[in-house]
């Protein structure tokens, strides 16, 4: 049995056990297929762990950078409370109606926000109106601009939040310091940042399963 079957039934047995997807999320993913949207969703047991750490923070400001189809962004604002506030930034106007579509029938609609544009023009927007700091901020978008939107979440954020920037070890190519590649510069250049900034603690995490050979970093921001 090859390595890859092995991750996949793995984390197929984790995920039936522990994160079942229910109508709202298989749908999600269904629908994001239809729509020809890029297989690139978190998984099932990694859509639960955003859930348990958005609960752990006690968060109710969530903002994630890349929506996609939603399916991860339905995780995140199943962990809000009533009055929380959930704001997702999403690039592809076509993504975000499948996902407001998405968000609308796992009922997050009041609590979830889709943004459509490029996130760097979205984010200074979203500072200028003074939004209170987010607990969580969770990052999967265009990897060469990573290192902004950590910097971005630095200024949307306060002490004690929690910044997740999602794959990070790009097969294994995030340790080859000549690669000129913009999704291994921008990773690269994310985790320097929270490394060496003083406002962040951060650690990495690699990972495997059935979205392959890959991982995320965690950051929480110091006073």
């Amino acid at each position: 049995m090859s390595e890859s079957h092995v991750w996949d039934e793995v984390d197929a047995y984790f995920t039936t056990r522990l994160a079942p997807d229910d109508e709202a999320l298989a749908a999600a993913l269904r629908d994001s297929d239809a729509a020809g949207l890029p297989h690139i969703n978190v998984a099932g047991n990694q859509g639960k762990l955003l859930q348990l750490l958005a609960q752990i923070q006690g968060a109710r400001h969530i903002l994630e950078i890349g929506t996609l189809g939603g399916y991860s962004t339905i995780w995140l604002g199943r962990a809000l409370p009533a009055d929380g506030r959930l704001v997702s930034l999403e690039y592809d106007p076509g993504h975000a109606e499948v996902a407001e579509r998405n968000i609308a029938r796992a009922g997050l609609d009041k609590l979830v926000e889709v943004r459509v544009g490029p996130a760097l023009e979205s984010l200074p927007q979203l500072a200028d109106e003074n939004p209170p700091p987010f607990d969580l901020v969770f990052i999967d978008a265009d990897k060469v601009n990573n290192p902004h939107y950590v910097e971005w979440a630095l200024k949307l954020t306060s002490t004690g939040s929690l910044i997740v920037l999602d794959n990070v070890v790009r097969g294994g190519r995030v340790t080859d310091a000549a690669s000129t590649a913009p999704d291994v510069t921008g990773t690269r250049a994310a985790i320097e940042l929270i490394g060496s900034h003083p406002r962040l603690s951060g650690t990495a995490i690699q990972t495997v399963g059935m979205k392959g050979y890959d991982g995320f970093a965690l950051a929480r921001v110091l006073a």
